[in-house]
């Protein structure tokens, strides 16, 4: 007789598979970058919450979900120490509010550093030919359109915005480039 198919969660004992599925999951809608939001409307207490929490992350690591937000109003902050428990860090905080996240995979945390300020860039690549560098999205807005643009993303925390520049282009495309200048601020 075998044993049931096993979830494994960072840091956290096996769940047998069907355990999983009886428990049940918290509502979460897809956000544009490969990740989860979820929004606990609901007063809920930890001792069911915590089940729940274990297996979303368990299948939403199964879908192969990156990023989880998880935004818990000031009414229910008897689960910000339970979700932290369960490797959620702060985000950020309003008046009402308590934004958490946590990376699910084994690569490079890509979630944005706090919300105080994000800056974005475009960079705009021209070959000694002239011709202009475009790209098709694999993730956020454009992904699965039939559009092209020019590389884009964000600056990290600390960076300067003309390596992120180089950067961004290295990543979308492998190409190195060079910075000259800045075109267009907004």
């Amino acid at each position: 007789m075998s044993s049931p198919p096993t979830s494994v969660l960072k840091g956290q004992t096996a769940l047998p598979t069907d355990k999983v599925q009886q428990i049940g999951l918290l509502n979460a809608v897809n956000d544009k970058y490969g990740g989860v939001v979820v929004d606990m409307k609901e007063p809920m207490d930890f001792h069911i919450y915590v089940p729940l929490l274990r297996a979303s992350i368990s299948q939403w690591r199964q879908q192969g979900k990156k990023g989880v937000w998880i935004k818990l109003p000031i009414q229910q902050a008897n689960l910000v120490e339970p979700t932290v428990k369960e490797g959620f860090r702060y985000h950020h905080a309003e008046s009402n509010y308590l934004m958490l996240v946590y990376w699910i995979p084994d690569s490079p945390d890509t979630l944005p550093a706090n919300a105080s300020h994000i800056v974005g860039i475009g960079a705009f690549v021209m070959n000694n030919k002239r011709e202009v560098l475009v790209v098709k999205e694999k993730h956020g807005y454009f992904k699965g359109k039939d559009a092209w643009k020019f590389p884009t993303g964000v600056v990290n925390q600390g960076e300067d915005i003309c390596a992120a520049a180089i950067r961004e282009v290295k990543e979308e495309t492998g190409i190195d480039t060079e910075f000259m200048e800045i075109l267009a601020f907004k």
